[in-house]
This record gives structure tokens, sequence and C-alpha cells, in this order.
């Protein structure tokens, strides 16, 4: 191999590395759920509607996932370094004005500065991670990195629930101030400065004709169940999105340094591994935003019991996603993922068939099963994205792979929701009345969220990357002689 493609050799602080962005990584996805238990004392306070009080978590949602690719491409023009430290900052702020809000409207205000910092650590992080480990490390180092979203998803509505109750709800806000500055001093002492740093001005009508699409496409899927998927704001919304899409294509084609080099999706790679991406927190939420409902409404189980249950998915992940790393380091991804996807299939199935006479443990073991799978998946399939593109590009990279997760999981919501209001007739906690009904509507939801994996895992197989393996591929390299 010569010196010129050979690649860079790891970073020597690199594990202290993946410390620091593993605190900015668990924070974001703790405060996108974390509020979701406080919502009802926070109305309460300010004498608002719940209608107003959502926007509070959906201000966030829309905001983090309408950014992603526009600080993935700052990171990657003046240095991930920068934007990561800059987005843990503007975070740490968000999070002293939200617990300081003296009405509603400042606090979904200050919802949106939270979110714009989250975005701009949770675009940079992978971009890191990639740059200072070597590709033999890369799915391992990214797998740890997504223990701490799963970790962060799953203890927020349990951490929230605490501090609400013993604390008050702007304890929930405030408690990321120490942390946030403990960890923007870690992250200062560790992260590496940019390696290469490619000057050129950036692409301000892509960036903002981006922000504009995605969050009309968001806003109407995240309230197309409540507005009515047919009612003129839905089809306005969706409608300018789309549009809008069909425009940024067209400023990044005459753009002298597009936003988003567009020349990434001629790889079959970049697209599909994005695409199974998609499906993937499509399908698993499909189940993460029914299964409440059908414990507490269906079952009658009590919040805190419900929390307890439906930690069989982040358990799952969190003991899988670090050793698919380490598979998909030494064997490729590929299997990794397809394997992943289909049991992800499996376990919504299995998930589907409860019925009234469930039992905890046996609700346990089947979102375990789909932990599982997810975990098997996401680690592997982060490490191909990551690996199919350009070193130089691999905050567009970070941004992608993260929108992906973000309109997934708006994508498995709205999907989900409008399934099975079609089939048990009406919302979740009124269908809850007629057992058979809402069984009905739920099964089949989950069938729907089973396809969407059973159609990752064709995308996944079709990559055809890494099948190798990076460790398997530099023995043949050392052992294959050199044509003279």
């Amino acid at each position: 191999m010569s010196s010129e493609s050979r690649p860079p050799e790891p970073h020597p602080r690199r594990w202290q590395i993946l410390s620091a962005i593993a605190i900015g990584t668990l924070m974001g996805p703790v405060d996108g759920s974390v509020v979701n238990i406080a919502l009802p004392v926070i109305t309460k306070t300010f004498g608002t509607t719940l209608a107003v009080a959502e926007w509070i978590p959906m201000a966030y949602l829309l905001v983090i996932s309408s950014v992603l690719l526009t600080w993935g491409r700052l990171g990657d023009l003046y240095g991930h370094r920068r934007v990561y430290l800059g987005g843990f900052a503007v975070f740490t702020l968000g999070s002293l004005l939200c617990g300081a809000s003296p009405s509603i409207g400042w606090l979904v205000a200050a919802r949106v500065v939270q979110a714009l910092g989250a975005g701009m650590m949770l675009a940079s992080g992978p971009a890191i991670i990639t740059e200072v480990f070597a590709p033999t490390e890369r799915g391992r180092a990214l797998g740890l990195n997504a223990v701490a979203v799963a970790v962060g998803l799953s203890i927020g509505p349990a951490l929230g629930g605490f501090l609400v109750e013993h604390l008050g709800w702007r304890s929930i806000f405030y408690i990321n101030l120490p942390i946030g500055l403990v960890g923007i001093a870690w992250a200062y002492r560790v992260l590496p400065p940019p390696t290469a740093v490619r000057p050129a001005a950036f692409d301000v009508p892509g960036a903002l004709t981006l922000f504009g699409a995605l969050f009309s496409l968001l806003l109407a899927l995240s309230r197309g169940e409540s507005w009515g998927w047919m009612a003129p704001a839905t089809i306005a919304l969706t409608a300018l999105g789309l549009v809008g899409l069909l425009v940024f294509v067209a400023v990044e084609r005459r753009a002298a340094a597009p936003m988003v080099d567009l020349s990434l999706f001629n790889s079959r790679v970049f697209v599909l591994a994005n695409a199974s991406a998609l499906t993937n927190f499509m399908a698993q939420f499909s189940v993460t935003f029914l299964m409440p409902f059908f414990l507490q409404f269906a079952l009658g189980m009590p919040p805190d019991r419900a929390g307890l249950v439906m930690l069989g998915i982040p358990a799952a992940m969190v003991v899988v996603a670090p050793l698919a790393g380490y598979l998909s380091d030494r064997f490729g991804s590929r299997w990794l993922a397809v394997t992943g996807m289909a049991i992800l299939a499996a376990g919504i199935v299995s998930v589907s068939r409860l019925d009234a006479g469930a039992s905890s443990p046996g609700i346990f073991w089947r979102l375990a099963v789909l932990g599982l799978g997810a975990g098997l998946f996401q680690t592997p399939n982060n490490s191909t994205i990551m690996g199919s593109v350009p070193r130089d590009r691999l905050g567009i990279a970070g941004g992608m792979a993260a929108s992906m997760r973000n309109i997934g999981m708006v994508l498995g919501i709205g999907v989900s929701g409008a399934v099975f209001m079609a089939k048990a007739g009406g919302r979740p906690e009124l269908a809850a009345a007629n057992m058979d009904l809402f069984l009905s509507g739920m099964r089949a939801a989950m069938s729907t969220g089973a396809a969407f994996a059973l159609v990752g895992a064709v995308m996944a197989w079709a990559t055809r990357s890494g099948s190798s393996g990076p460790r398997r591929r530099a023995w043949r390299e050392r052992t294959t002689p050199v044509e003279p």
C-alpha cells in the first residue's frame, strides 16, 4: 500500500476524545425525551393548553432535524472541533434559558436554542470519531457512541420523573449546567485541532432552502395525525417541503461550493446505508410510539412500571452495540446489518402478537429482541456510512446519519399513528376502551413497522460493502505480493 493511500494513524488520545464526544451525544437525546414527563406540570404552571405545551418537545425535534446537515457542512469547512465546542456552549446556554423561562413562549424559544446546540454536537461527533480512530477500530468506537444515544433516550423519562417529583420541572434543564461546563472543559482539553480544513465559502442559500424544506415536511408529518392528513395545512406544508427539496437540488447544482456534495449520492453504499437507517428508525419507532399506550391504557400499568418494561429495547442495545461494532471491524458490516434488520422485524412481529393477558416479563423479552436487532444493525451501518465518504465530507456524512435517525423517528410515529387510526377508528387513548379494536390497530401498525425493517434488510444486503472487514482487508494487503 502506498503512503498516499495508507489510512492515517489513530490518535493517541482517541479514547479520551471518545469520552468527550459521548458526553455531548448523551445530553442531546436525554433532553429530547426528558421533557415529555414534565409537560403536565409545565402546562399547569403556565396555565396553558396541552396543544400549546406540545410545542416544547416538538420545537426541539423539528429544529434539530432540520439543521444537522448544515452543522455537518460547517464542520467540514471550519473544523469539527469548533462546531462541537460551540454546540456544547449553545446547548448549555439554552438549558439555562429553559430553566429560567418566565412564559411558555420563552420556553419554546429556549428549546430552539437547545436544539441548535444539540445539532452541532450530534453532527460533529461521528466525524471526529471517524477522524481519530483507525478503520480497524471505527466500528467499536461508533458502537460505544451509539450506547450513549440509547442510554440518553432510555433514561430521559425516568430521570425527568425523579427530578420533577423532587426538585421541580425547572431542574430538568438546570441539571445540564454543571454537566455542560464539565463537558466543555474536558472537550476543550482533549479534542484535536482540525487536521485539514478546506477554505471555501459557506452555501447560505442552500442551507436556508434545505432548512425550510425539512422543517415544512417534518412539521406536516408530526402534526398530520392531529390536524388530519388531508387538512389544508398538512397538504400545503407537504407541498412546500417537496418543492423546497427540488429547489435545494437546483441551488446545489449551481453553487460553486455546495453545502451538500450531490456526487455523494452517486455512491450506492452511501445512499442505501442511509436509506436503510431511515427504515430502521421508522420500524423501531412504530413500536416505541404505540407501546406506552398499550401498557398504560390497554393493560392498566402505572407509568413507572411501563417505563421499566420499555427498558427492554435500550438495555439490549447497550449490550449489543459495542459488540456489533467490534465484529464489524473484524468481519465487515453487511451481514451484521442484514441480520440485525431481520431480527428487528421478527421482534416487531412478536410484539404485535401481544394481547390483554400479556405479562411484564413476556413483553420485556420481546422488546429486548427488538433492541437486539436494532443494536446489531445500527453500529455497523453507521460505520458503513462514515467509511463511504472522503475525509473532507465526514461532517456531511455524520449529519446525514443523524438526520436519518430523527426523520425516521418522525416518520415512524406518523405512519404508525395513521395506520392505527385507520384500523382502530380513533386515537390510541380512545380506542383502548375496545380491546379488540385496539389490538387490531396495534397489529396493523406494527406489521407496517416490520415491513419497513424487511425493506431495510434488503437495502443493507444491496450495499455489498465491508463484506471482508478492515482487519481482514489489511491482512490481505500485507500478505499479497507487490507486482514489480
